[in-house]
């Protein structure tokens, strides 16, 4: 902290699997550095080339872990597909490209409930389409309607209680989500972007079976 004074306070210092390197935690930041601290490696990752792991992600994901069973679901949008005994809760901006590509994906999933959680960050036009779409008689269809179809929500009445779009932004300002879209699983697992379909389909599987990735 003497020789470097503008770095946030250091949380946890831990041995890395590598002679003479010691992770940093600071907060949910990571960096490396050696024995005296002499060196610091901000940004890079460690991997296990026999096991192929991304270290440095594993770790991350196990920082970055939410508690589903403590989301917000009363902010979010459900949709329920098939028997929705499976689920999963995704964070979108109804600008975002990568969303609408998700979502695509999503449709196909069977037996899943997905909470969406509309999270305008992407300017003052996502907010008013979030709005729009939250303020829906059929949330949840209106969200799919422009997501899939581009078919625009009618424009929400002005006593419209929209307030779960704010919390939301907080929510996500606070836990770090700072893209879209950002997937969470039951079991905590978070990944995030437009992950393939068969990432999906893994990680339901591993959450319904108790599993961390």
């Amino acid at each position: 902290p003497e020789r470097l004074p503008n770095l946030p306070p250091i949380d946890e210092v831990t041995r890395t699997p590598i002679p003479g390197l010691w992770e940093v935690r600071m907060g949910t930041s990571l960096v490396y550095t050696d024995d005296k601290g002499d060196h610091l490696i901000v940004g890079g990752s460690i991997v296990d080339t026999k096991t192929r792991v991304d270290l440095t992600e594993a770790r991350m994901d196990k920082l970055l872990a939410i508690d589903f069973a403590k989301l917000p679901l009363a902010d979010a949008l459900t949709i329920k597909q098939g028997t929705g005994a499976r689920k999963l809760a995704v964070f979108v901006d109804p600008n975002c490209g990568y969303c609408k590509r998700f979502e695509r994906d999503l449709v196909q999933v069977k037996d899943v409930t997905i909470y969406a959680f509309l999270m305008p960050i992407l300017g003052a036009d996502s907010n008013a389409k979030a709005r729009d779409i939250w303020c829906a008689k059929d949330g949840a269809k209106a969200w799919r309607a422009w997501m899939l179809d581009g078919v625009a929500a009618p424009a929400a009445p002005a006593k419209c209680d929209a307030a779960a779009l704010e919390r939301n932004v907080a929510f996500g300002r606070k836990h770090r989500i700072n893209g879209t879209p950002a997937v969470f699983f039951e079991d905590g697992t978070r990944k995030p972007g437009a992950i393939p379909l068969e990432l999906v389909e893994r990680l339901l599987g591993q959450a319904a079976g108790g599993k961390k990735s």
